[in-house]
């Protein structure tokens, strides 16, 4: 089995730990060298899993005092996706955060007329589904989508492609999450695309930039949030 599988089976099973042992967020995991021993693993895999997880936000490292639970992953979010998925769909935040934030800078000094006419569209589609009680996972993919097409570079849009099937998963959960929570959860999600579209509107490529990343930030620890 590669490296990569093996990182991927121990950082399951340290979420499988912090689940089936009711870990709460500041609790102690069991040391680098005991997981090695639980997993049949050695002490390398278990370290790449770790940094994984803290990239993640679900456990944080102390230097001296080792690892302990940040975050617990939301029953939610476990229902769209089995737990087996979340390494893979959880680390498409780390290529997002890089590629959409770069889309939507190049969409601000790059989009034409046309281009801004249909995010705007989109936007509005996403408000109007996002204020409803209707699914809007769909709504949310054609904005971020519409942006990535404003960069007028087709290479973009191969590499949100690929990511399309780990990005559903993110926002149909994503969703389902803030619908669970008070409303103004739902207004800020709304708030965040709001920032994205104003700035790629006023051309302000580095303001469109940060705000994509704080969106994505954002988006990521409302999905990781119990």
């Amino acid at each position: 089995m590669s490296q990569e599988r093996l990182t991927d089976r121990a950082y399951t099973g340290i979420v499988q730990i912090i689940n089936d042992d009711d870990l709460h967020v500041g609790d102690r995991l069991p040391s680098e060298s005991r997981l090695a021993e639980m997993f049949g693993m050695s002490r390398t895999i278990v370290r790449e899993a770790l940094a994984r997880l803290a990239s993640d936000g679900i456990t944080e490292p102390r230097r001296g005092a080792g690892s302990f639970v940040k975050s617990r992953p939301s029953d939610r979010m476990l229902a769209f996706m089995p737990m087996t998925d979340l390494p893979a769909t959880l680390g498409t935040y780390e290529v997002r955060l890089v590629l959409e934030a770069e889309a939507a800078r190049l969409a601000a000094a790059r989009r034409s007329p046309a281009e801004m006419a249909g995010i705007e569209e989109a936007l509005e589609g996403l408000r109007s589904v996002l204020l409803s009680s209707a699914p809007a996972h769909d709504e949310d993919m054609e904005l971020h989508r519409r942006i990535v097409l404003a960069t007028a570079n087709p290479a973009f849009l191969t590499a949100f492609d690929a990511l399309v099937a780990d990005i559903d998963k993110i926002m149909r959960a994503g969703v389902d999450i803030s619908r669970s929570r008070p409303p103004e959860v739902i207004g800020a999600m709304m708030r965040e695309h709001e920032m994205v579209v104003d700035a790629i509107r006023a051309k302000d490529a580095d303001g469109a930039a940060l705000a994509m990343r704080w969106h994505l930030s954002e988006g990521r620890k409302r999905l990781m949030s119990s």
